[in-house]
């Protein structure tokens, strides 16, 4: 999952945020359409090789993520076909691959791939750094079959609940000046198919510590590393001790970091997380220096990636329209930590930009279809306004806050890993005895409000948030 902060020139310019990427939960997976695909490094060269089993006239890549901001597909920017008469191109939501002559896919294709960090929407991205090495995501190489290219653009972007012919992938990872990392150890050669993870080829340092190991990038500035080491462990127990236990290897992560270099006029942290690891990546001079601003936002980059271990991977949304239960829930979890273990952390500072980000993002619009529009910021937005919500009920009931709201929600629901849209209204709708709220919550997730303001001004006077209205805005008073 992933938080990116922007800024060109001082931090607080811009503050720009990317939906986490979740992994779909398709229908059935078809084990033998799945292909053989290996990863090759040598000499600080890639290629990807597939061995398809079967004929297919068009294979479709399930990660075909747009770039962030530019909303371009990042694969055919990287990846080149090098078997000649097969043809990458984009149909609807994603890249595929098809035979120029209108046959089959021929059963062995090679790319030559040169990798980018580019931050994608809702996606896991490359991780490049800064001595040659890259890390990449272990599901990148999933495809599915299809018949025709035109069948490929009548395929959903959420494929969520979607049967399709294929699976995930066996890859055979391959580094020829050395051993490849995966998961924080070293293997000659690695074999992954269901693991969603990273690997990463080419040299890193391993640092075991307390609570956490570390993958640092050699030249990444050292005030980040400490950073890391010092405050992640501190957050983690914090949300161990309000939440129970996280999702499968949050106890004591991975921490893989890499570095773009000291681009100037640029302040960018990207991160997201993957079942015990958590993946950052730092570019620009805005993050060379340990500033007090700086401080606060590597502290708050932290947290809201660490509570992904919780939301996210305990459970996960059904949809990736209810990214905003993830997001925003993680946005909330954050706040109420760093209040915590820094009591003059500015926590009311921090939620009115929620709350003026959901009023712009969500009026005539609905707060569910973000992604669609390139919006993703709405998910953490209104997401955080909506948990301001259950807060605020939670309090108002028996004094409780939103780790209150959220533990019976998360222990209910660890069995099948899923947090619904529907279980998370119902939990608001039996904590606050007032079925209206979710109803009206749900409004503004379908449709959104032609007067967002005094619409969330009336959800927060219903579910007990502390508020005041001056000249039709919004502002939080505790």
């Amino acid at each position: 999952m992933r938080l990116k902060i922007l800024a060109t020139g001082a931090v607080a310019a811009a503050l720009l945020l990317t939906a986490c990427a979740a992994a779909p939960a398709p229908g059935p997976w078809n084990v033998e359409a799945a292909p053989q695909v290996t990863v090759t490094r040598a000499d600080g060269r890639l290629t990807v090789d597939y061995h398809f089993n079967r004929d297919a006239v068009v294979w479709a890549f399930m990660d075909s993520a747009l770039i962030d901001e530019v909303r371009e597909p990042w694969r055919p920017r990287q990846w080149t076909v090098e078997t000649p008469g097969v043809v990458m191109e984009r149909r609807g939501h994603y890249d595929i691959i098809r035979s120029a002559n209108g046959g089959p896919v021929p059963r062995h294709v090679r790319f030559s791939v040169t990798p980018q960090a580019v931050e994608l929407e809702a996606e896991y991205k490359t991780l490049v750094f800064s001595d040659g090495a890259v890390a990449l995501p272990t599901r990148q190489m999933d495809v599915f079959a299809l018949g025709s290219p035109e069948a490929a653009a009548a395929v959903p972007a959420d494929l969520n609940g979607v049967n399709l012919d294929g699976g995930p992938s066996r890859v055979t990872w391959r580094d020829l000046d050395g051993p490849v990392l995966f998961n924080g150890e070293r293997h000659a050669e690695l074999t992954t198919t269901g693991e969603r993870s990273y690997v990463l080829l080419g040299q890193a340092r391993v640092t075991p510590g307390e609570g956490l190991t570390t993958v640092m990038d050699p030249n990444l500035p050292p005030w980040i590393g400490e950073k890391i080491r010092d405050f992640a462990p501190r957050v983690g127990q914090f949300y161990m001790q309000r939440l129970g236990r996280p999702g499968a290897g949050g106890d004591k992560p991975v921490v893989m970091v890499s570095w773009n270099g000291p681009t100037e006029r640029m302040t960018s942290m990207g991160g997201s997380v993957l079942p015990g690891l958590i993946v950052m990546s730092f570019e620009g001079t805005g993050v060379t220096r340990p500033t007090a601003e700086m401080e606060t936002v590597s502290r708050w980059f932290i947290a809201h990636e660490s509570a992904h271990f919780w939301l996210g991977q305990a459970v996960r949304y059904e949809f990736a329209r209810d990214a905003w239960i993830t997001e925003g829930g993680a946005d909330l979890m954050a706040v109420r930590a760093l209040k915590a273990l820094d009591p003059a952390y500015d926590d009311r500072k921090a939620l009115q930009e929620e709350v003026d980000d959901c009023v712009t993002l969500s009026q005539g619009r609905g707060v569910a279809g973000a992604a669609e529009r390139g919006e993703h910021r709405a998910y953490y937005a209104c997401g955080a306004v909506f948990a301001m919500m259950a807060e605020g009920a939670q309090k108002r009931r028996d004094g409780g806050d939103w780790f209150g709201f959220l533990r019976p929600l998360l222990d209910a629901n660890r069995g099948d890993g899923v947090l619904s849209r529907a279980e998370w209204l119902n939990a608001l709708t039996r904590v606050s005895g007032d079925p209206t709220l979710a109803a009206d919550i749900g409004r503004m997730l379908d449709q959104g409000a032609a007067d967002p303001a005094a619409e969330i001004a009336d959800l927060f006077g219903r579910a007990g948030v502390p508020h005041r209205v001056e000249g039709g805005r919004i502002v939080l008073t505790t």
